[in-house]
C-alpha cells in the first residue's frame, strides 16, 4: 500500500505526459484534434482512465507485479497529417520518448535528493520520500516505454512496425487491433509482462550508474 501511494501519483503524471506528447506532436504534424478537444493539458482530469490509471495499477501492486497503466488515449486523426507515414511514426514515438526523458529527469531528482539529504539532514524524512518518488519515476517510466514499444496493436510500437511491413501484410496486421486489448489483458492476468523485467533492470541500472557519477 505504501508503494502504491508513492507510485500512483507518479504513474498518473507519467501517463498524462505520455498522452499530451502524442497530441502535441500530432498538432505539429497538422492535426489539431487533441487541441480542439482540450486534451493538450497536464490537468489529469480529462486524461485519467478509471481502469487503466487506477484499478490496473492497484491490482498489479497487490500482485507484486511491475506497476503500469494508461490514460485515455488522446484522439488523433492521421488523415490531417501533412505526411501520413512520417506523422504516424513521430506521433507514435512521442509518448515513449517523453517517458524516457522523464526517467532521466527522475534520475537527476534522485541525485539532487541525495545531495539535499547530506546538506540538510534535519529534513531526512522529506528527502527520503523524494528519493522514493524519484525511484518510482525511473522504473514506472521505463516500464511505460518498454510496454508501449511492444508491437501489439494498438500500442505505439505497432504503428511503427506496421510501416515496416508490405502494404497487404500491414493491413492484416492492423486487423489484430480488435483483439489487442484481450491479448494485453491476457498477458497481465498470466504475468506474461514479467519479460519486461530484464530490460527494465538493465536500463534502470544504466541510469542509476549515471546518477552515481553525480553523487
Amino acid at each position: 500500500m505504501e508503494d502504491l501511494i508513492i507510485s500512483l501519483p507518479v504513474l498518473v503524471f507519467s501517463v498524462v505526459c505520455h498522452e499530451v506528447a502524442h497530441g502535441w506532436v500530432a498538432r505539429q504534424q497538422g492535426d489539431h484534434t487533441a487541441e480542439m478537444l482540450g486534451r493538450l493539458t497536464l490537468n489529469p482530469v480529462p486524461h485519467v482512465d478509471p481502469i487503466g490509471s487506477l484499478l490496473v495499477p492497484a491490482l498489479l501492486a497487490v500482485m507484486n507485479a511491475p506497476i503500469l497503466g494508461w490514460a485515455r488515449p488522446v484522439p488523433v486523426n492521421p488523415r490531417n497529417f501533412r505526411n501520413y507515414k512520417r506523422g504516424d511514426i513521430l506521433v507514435s514515438l512521442a509518448g515513449v520518448t517523453v517517458n524516457l526523458l522523464l526517467a532521466i529527469v527522475s534520475t537527476l531528482i534522485l541525485v539532487a535528493a541525495v545531495w539535499l539529504e547530506r546538506a540538510l539532514p534535519g529534513l531526512a524524512t522529506s528527502w527520503s520520500l523524494l528519493q522514493a518518488m524519484a525511484q518510482a519515476g525511473i522504473s514506472i517510466n521505463l516500464i511505460l516505454m518498454l510496454f508501449n514499444l511492444l508491437p501489439i496493436p494498438p500500442l505505439d510500437g505497432s504503428h511503427v512496425f506496421y510501416h515496416l511491413l508490405p502494404p497487404r501484410l500491414g493491413m492484416r496486421y492492423r486487423e489484430l487491433g480488435r483483439y489487442g486489448m484481450f491479448i494485453l489483458f491476457g498477458l497481465l492476468a498470466l504475468g506474461g509482462l514479467n519479460f519486461l523485467l530484464w530490460p527494465l533492470r538493465w536500463l534502470s541500472g544504466l541510469l542509476l550508474a549515471f546518477g552515481s557519477l553525480l553523487v
